[in-house]
């Protein structure tokens, strides 16, 4: 597989997209963090309104522990860039007809497409580990000391990129055209699910909860507000979408593997 990468790097080191998308999204994610942590200091540092946030919300959301679920949360905003760039990669392959050429070369199908999904994979523990290192870095700028309670959501984080990243690939399988997969994606991932999952959960039970980007949603809620939430809308069984999320992430892999293993090159 190491030998794979390799190859799968040498396509990526001078290809200038790449580079300037995952630039822009790793400094996003410390961007919108930033802007969010600049609002809460202007409420906090003015004694009116820190006394009202105080009792809405308690300490401020990016000291320890919050700083770990609110990091999370405002970075999953910026998961379709990835999954944008592993639409991008995969739907080049068949423009510039390189998947041909590397299984002429010797590949098998899959090996190349097990190589797609471990970029998928390491995209994910990159995105996760800023994440991480922007969470710990707001967090000691408080004065509550280091704690790792709630730091599961930093691992709900990383199912919740991998996912994002998934389904984007599996777009890019099935519709081969860099435009039209995009445009299916962003219109799948912001209108379509919204809506299923909006329609389910008022005259099903809450079951649009369980759809496949939005299970991962669920994993990392809105931080604030939390009693007043729960008292309007019943709170989830968070293992249960633990469980969904990595049954989805299978399916996703063994998807992806057989569309392209079957598919007419």
């Amino acid at each position: 597989m190491l030998s794979l990468l390799r190859i799968e790097w040498m396509k990526l080191k001078n290809y200038r997209t790449f580079w300037i998308l995952s630039v822009l999204y790793l400094v996003s994610i410390f961007g919108v963090n930033y802007i969010t942590y600049r609002i809460q200091q202007a409420i906090f540092q003015e004694k009116e309104a820190k006394g009202i946030a105080q009792a809405v919300i308690g300490n401020p959301p990016y000291s320890f522990p919050s700083t770990w679920q609110v990091t999370s949360y405002f970075s999953s905003f910026l998961l379709f860039v990835p999954g944008l760039l592993m639409i991008i990669l995969m739907t080049n392959e068949y423009s510039f007809k390189t998947h041909r050429q590397n299984i002429i070369d010797g590949w098998s199908r899959r090996q190349f497409i097990s190589v797609k999904i471990s970029l998928a994979i390491i995209g994910a523990v990159i995105s996760t580990l800023v994440v991480f290192i922007t969470a710990i870095g707001f967090g000691l700028a408080h004065e509550e000391p280091f704690s790792t309670e709630n730091m599961i959501y930093i691992f709900y984080f990383f199912i919740q990129a991998l996912s994002y990243s998934m389904v984007a690939l599996l777009f890019a399988l099935l519709f081969k055209r860099g435009g039209l997969a995009i445009g299916i994606f962003f219109l799948y991932a912001l209108v379509l699910e919204n809506v299923l999952a909006g329609l389910m959960n008022r005259y099903m039970n809450y079951s649009g909860r369980y759809l496949p980007l939005e299970t991962t949603d669920n994993l990392i809620p809105f931080p604030l507000f939390r009693n007043i939430q729960n008292r309007i809308i019943p709170p989830p069984d968070y293992t249960v979408l633990l469980i969904v999320s990595i049954v989805y992430l299978a399916a996703y892999f063994y998807l992806a593997v057989r569309k392209f293993e079957t598919d007419d090159l």
